[in-house]
């Protein structure tokens, strides 16, 4: 007798008779001869009693075909099978049209899910037919089934859910002086410690390269200033050594000399040891500047991932204060303003200028000059973006101005603006930790169904008792897979555990990774605090108090949330303002589907990115600082403030230094500008005009440099819809 079936996606359920008299019945009705009850009793009867005690799905369809086969109603059996045969059909449908649209290279929210991706080509093609067909066995294998409800429900999101049988981790802040002052063997090659500041520039392009293949998020570089310095002292000793072999003196002395700074100069009047000095110095800013501009062209052009995928890398930067930290710092930045190849706007890595008041924010501070010449640039290349370490959340009682490794106690960051701080099981810092791992909440859903309730105070109270269950699924979603990723064996991720993860480096190859990544931290993120707060309140937190206060209510019981889960779980788990991509677009549309059109809140075609302000809402950036600052502490995971400029930018360096004043001023931890930018791949030609499509001088058609999330794209055809509806939505902040 048959106890239990074995579906199709290996869960094993209760035998269910009455399905296969449901289904008997449809074949019967098909067939237009009418029903019989009997032969319906005495073949599931049959099939019920005769049958092993576990069968698969498969295996009891073969003995209803053939009891049919059997029976006088033949012609029931040929509706059977012609049934099966459909529903089988169906079932390969979707994986089908999802391949053909691959292989057609059709622009689309699945083939455009990621802008950095190119899925046209082959290499793109191959990893969307992986991805799209890991996601279901995800689904069916890897879930438990009250998570699979929720994310069929839309309730939530797994990021990078094609990624999960890998046991990969999110992202990691390279700590690259182990890497520059120890070399690396991974794979068949082997790096030898650096040198020279070219090496040192090199290694840091591989060890991002490296780990990103080991990874499924982004890669960062905590204090790119501080690692690189000791190389720019190195090849200064390598110049004075070239000039003492070319003179036959001895100019030791001159190896560790105290300088206040590397600056170029012409030679003219300068003689003897001074005119030397000058020389080694100029010779090694040029070579600086080489291997900064190598750093980035390496970045943007040489491929980690298949679909033509260059490094999502950040670089953070701007506090070391020494001679040679600084002339890392400005030959990085005169690199970053003069472009790649025929002056286009490099689109990785993502700088991050880390503001510190002391260092080089004031007039008064050592590197006050390079933070003029950091706007400069953002306003003509968009990077780099601004990392406020006067927050009052960013702000570590270890820091001191005269320790050579105060970097270890700054915050750091990343272009998907995920942070990484606060530690229960270890250092606080940021170096050699990262994200394990998030999941978004969608908040607008929970709303949609409480927002027919006409109490106002009901309204709300049911929208939290929801928004408490979810949580309590996403948390232990994001256990789940933790469970699941501290299975992985240090051999898999070579460069990630031997180099860079706090800890890994204690690990035999064979070892689980188990003991050392609850150093990262899991993500609960959320979307569409805007469209939420429109359903609860009828209007969003940037145009009402009463639906702010309610916003940080929202926000503050999440976080709150976290803080209880880190406690239960034993974890760090962190609140992250979602960087939605591919996601905002694809909750909308299923929540339209199931509440229809809303006004404000499932008209268009996306979400609002986590808790900003509707892009499409008139204000000023003051008025938008005052509304996200507060949001700012409470999602410690990751967050951005951003700013849309109006006209050319580029001459306008003090609209830039204003929004970093923003930052200041409102406790805010991270920001940046966006403003229009075309740049002609021809001839070169910039300009800033909205609505000129190609270049006037060679009527070549422009490239347009776009923000997307956090990181910067050259054209919007990689972009899904949901993303180019909020593009056209966009307004500037007057």
């Amino acid at each position: 007798m048959i106890q239990t079936v074995v579906k199709r996606d290996g869960r094993v359920v209760g035998y269910n008779q009455e399905k296969i008299k449901a289904a008997i019945r449809k074949a019967m009705l098909a067939s237009g001869h009418g029903e019989d009850e009997e032969l319906i009793e005495r073949i599931s009867d049959r099939i019920g009693t005769g049958g092993q005690e576990q069968m698969t799905v498969e295996d009891i369809q073969d003995r209803v075909e053939f009891e049919l086969m059997k029976s006088k109603r033949k012609d029931v059996a040929r509706h059977y099978i012609s049934y099966r045969d459909k529903r089988s059909i169906a079932r390969r449908a979707k994986t089908h049209n999802v391949f053909i649209d691959i292989i057609e290279a059709k622009n689309n929210d699945i083939t455009r899910e990621n802008a950095n991706m190119n899925t046209d080509s082959p290499a793109g093609m191959m990893m969307k037919f992986a991805s799209e067909t890991t996601k279901p066995f995800v689904d069916d294998y890897l879930l438990s089934p009250r998570i699979r409800e929720a994310v069929k429900a839309n309730y939530i999101h797994i990021h990078d859910k094609d990624y999960y049988p890998t046991k990969s981790l999110t992202c990691v802040q390279h700590p690259l002086d182990h890497i520059l002052s120890r070399g690396f063997v991974v794979g068949h090659g082997e790096s030898r410690p650096a040198k020279r500041i070219e090496t040192a520039s090199v290694l840091a392009c591989i060890s991002l390269e490296t780990a990103q293949n080991e990874m499924h998020g982004g890669q960062a570089i905590p204090a790119f200033d501080f690692y690189m310095a000791p190389f720019v002292r190195d090849s200064f000793i390598e110049e004075i050594k070239i000039l003492e072999a070319f003179c036959g003196l001895d100019l030791s002395r001159l190896y560790h000399i105290k300088l206040d700074d590397f600056i170029s100069r012409p030679l003219d009047g300068l003689e003897g040891e001074e005119r030397m000095l000058q020389h080694a110095v100029n010779k090694t800013v040029g070579r600086v500047h080489q291997a900064m501009e190598a750093f980035i062209h390496n970045l943007n052009t040489i491929h980690s991932r298949g679909g033509n995928q260059v490094v999502f890398s950040s670089i953070n930067y701007g506090t070391d204060t020494s001679a040679e930290g600084r002339c890392v710092i400005r030959e990085l930045l005169y690199s970053t303003y003069e472009g790649v190849g025929n002056g286009a706007t490099a689109i990785f890595p993502i700088q991050i200028w880390k503001k510190k008041r002391g260092v080089n924010y004031l007039p008064s501070d050592p590197n006050y000059d390079l933070f003029l010449l950091a706007c400069k640039v953002t306003a003509r290349r968009f990077f780099p973006n601004f990392l406020n370490l006067d927050a009052s959340f960013n702000v570590h009682d270890k820091w001191k101005a005269d320790d050579p490794k105060r970097y270890l106690y700054e915050v750091a960051t990343m272009g998907c603006r995920t942070r990484v701080f606060e530690n229960r099981f270890g250092e606080k810092t940021s170096v050699g930790r990262g994200n394990l791992s998030f999941t978004t909440v969608n908040i607008v859903r929970l709303a949609l169904e409480v927002m027919d309730i006409a109490d106002p105070a009901e309204r709300v109270k049911r929208f939290f008792d929801k928004l408490d269950n979810v949580l309590d699924l996403t948390a232990r979603q994001l256990d789940e897979r933790f469970m699941f990723q501290k299975t992985a064996l240090a051999k898999q991720f070579p460069m990630l555990m031997n180099y860079l993860w706090t800890g890994g480096d204690s690990l035999q190859p064979n070892d689980t990774v188990e003991t050392v990544i609850n150093q990262g931290t899991l993500g609960i993120g959320f979307i569409g605090l805007a469209e939420c707060l429109i359903a609860l309140t009828g209007r969003h937190h940037g145009e009402s108090e009463e639906a702010q206060a309610l916003g940080l209510d929202i926000v503050s019981h999440i976080r709150d949330k976290a803080v209880e889960f880190s406690q239960l779980y034993g974890h760090n788990y962190s609140v992250l303002a979602t960087p939605a991509e591919g996601l905002s677009g694809r909750f909308t549309r299923i929540d339209r589907k199931r509440f229809g059109v809303i006004e404000g809140i499932t008209d268009k075609d996306y979400y609002t990115n986590s808790n900003h302000v509707p892009v499409y809402f008139h204000c000023s950036p003051r008025h938008k600082a005052r509304i996200e600052a507060p949001y700012h502490d409470l999602t410690r995971g990751g967050h951005i403030f951003y700013v849309e400029m109006d006209g050319d930018a580029t001459h306008n360096e003090e609209a830039i230094r204003q929004v970093v004043d923003l930052l200041d001023r409102y406790d805010m931890g991270y920001g940046s500008v966006n403003h229009n930018r075309n740049h002609c791949p021809n001839c070169g030609y910039e300009n800033a005009d909205a609505s000129m499509k190609v270049c006037p001088k060679c009527n070549t058609p422009f490239e347009t440099i776009q923000r997307i999330t956090g990181y910067l794209v050259g054209t919007t055809d990689r972009w899904n819809s949901g993303k180019l509806a909020e593009l056209r939505d966009r307004v500037v902040h007057r």
